[in-house]
């Protein structure tokens, strides 16, 4: 269960970021809010090994293997290339944008969790194998940050049916 509330937590912050931004950029649609909120997640992506063990896909295909680099800069960044290709040409610089930016939110939030150790996980590479010195303010298993997230996501929502509602547009000039 503490994985499911950090997990939420980075969902629910990857939408009010984007969120927030779609009312600033016309180009940032509903979907491609969707699309940040899939970016949130996708470091957590190494959290397949609860299922399917490094042990067992190293008895299969007889390498050595780990599903730690997903959650590494390196990892994700080929993660969100191959989701920028997997869409229209058109859209590849909006989706590659938006995935980073809900990677970006995901990174920031773990920054800032408390590590006993003081010490965050090379989380950088293989852009640098530096461990930052990070006080925290969070553990992952702390339900508080999933009630921060949904309160503000409740209020950006709310937010957004007002500044994207057609009398709004109007009242602006818009329509």
């Amino acid at each position: 269960m503490n994985t499911m509330a950090d997990l939420f937590t980075h969902i629910l912050v990857g939408y009010v970021v984007v969120t927030a931004l779609s009312w600033r950029w016309a180009w940032i649609s509903p979907q491609l809010v969707t699309v940040a909120m899939v970016g949130s997640t996708l470091p957590d992506l190494n959290r397949i090994d609860l299922v399917l063990p490094d042990s067992t896909v190293e008895e299969l295909l007889s390498l050595s293997f780990s599903w730690t680099p997903l959650h590494r800069a390196g990892g994700t960044l080929v993660m969100i290339a191959v989701g920028s290709l997997l869409v229209p040409k058109r859209l590849r610089r909006g989706v590659f944008a938006l995935l980073l930016l809900g990677v970006g939110s995901h990174y920031a939030l773990d920054f800032l969790l408390y590590k006993p150790a003081g010490v965050t996980a090379d989380l950088l590479w293989p852009f640098t194998g530096r461990q930052f010195v990070i006080d925290g303010f969070y553990l992952s298993s702390d339900r508080w940050p999933a009630a921060v997230a949904t309160v503000l996501a409740l209020g950006a929502w709310a937010v957004d049916r007002v500044v994207t509602s057609p009398k709004h547009a109007v009242k602006n000039g818009d329509g």
